[in-house]
């Protein structure tokens, strides 16, 4: 028992981490420079005054992810996934506590923004240049970005302007541009839910390679099936918390009965009377 704990290397560590939203209202003197100023330095004294709400989007969340693990994130909405998911790449503060990653989080949401007036070409090299990869590594590995998206399948669109292409396109191309380096820590934001079925192998065997090259993905999906196949164990949150944490089927079990997401049993077929 204690060879495997040594074996194991931590890779991101959420000790009781709070995230609260702050969200202006309407109190008076709102366009009044003056009045402003007041309320930044005296926010905490003047919250309920200027109309400010606190949203508490997670509460007192703690768990350890370990090198070569899958982990998804599941919940209902508005239970704090991507809220988690974004503290964990570093891109909110959290209120209490604190989240420790060993590298660097490389962040992919499908509403990432690449530059929609370029062609998908050259946001492949910028996607590329963002996450740290060299121009001699992205043109090694160029082709295979384009030919993993398949957004060329049905005419070269990867010569036209991003801003032409249909949502789950460029969902596709961003999925490609992230995947084709080996990260420390991958965060993924529903991108599996994007495009047809064949894709979406595509993507849930390339995950399991990044677990085996690099250090940890989490996978934020509505999709129980994705979940399934990509990820070998699951944070339940919802309102904010973290409800449970173990093994993918034992979560997923709990959760479907919690949300109802069950097959209905076949109803038995009516009897046919026969003819005397």
């Amino acid at each position: 028992m204690a060879e495997n704990l040594n074996e194991q290397i931590p890779t991101v560590i959420a000790d009781r981490v709070d995230i609260v939203y702050r969200v202006n209202g309407t109190g008076a003197g709102r366009g009044s420079a003056t009045a402003a100023l007041n309320r930044i330095l005296r926010r905490k004294q003047t919250e309920k005054a200027s109309g400010v709400r606190k949203v508490h989007a997670v509460k007192q969340v703690s768990f350890v992810a370990y090198k070569g693990e899958a982990i998804g994130l599941i919940g209902t909405n508005g239970s704090g996934k991507s809220t988690l998911l974004k503290a964990v790449a570093g891109l909110l503060p959290v209120e209490n506590g604190a989240i420790y990653t060993d590298g660097q989080p490389s962040l992919l949401g499908v509403n990432a923004a690449l530059m929609g007036d370029l062609t998908g070409e050259r946001n492949v090299y910028l996607g590329g240049l963002a996450m740290g990869m060299s121009r001699e590594q992205i043109k090694e590995r160029y082709q295979e970005i384009v030919d993993f998206s398949g957004i060329n399948d049905k005419g070269d669109f990867i010569t036209l302007p991003m801003r032409t292409y249909s949502s789950g396109m460029g969902a596709r191309l961003r999925f490609s541009i992230a995947a084709a380096k080996d990260h420390d820590v991958l965060l993924i934001d529903e991108a599996l839910a994007t495009g047809d079925r064949s894709f979406q192998k595509r993507s849930e065997a390339r995950i399991r390679e990044l677990r085996k090259h690099a250090g940890t993905v989490f996978l934020v999906s509505h999709n129980n099936k994705s979940i399934r196949d990509t990820c070998d164990r699951v944070l339940w949150l919802e309102r904010g918390e973290l409800r449970m944490d173990g093994p993918t089927e034992d979560v997923l079990k709990e959760y479907e009965a919690f949300t109802g997401d069950k097959k209905p049993r076949a109803k038995p077929k009516p009897k046919v009377a026969q003819p005397a």
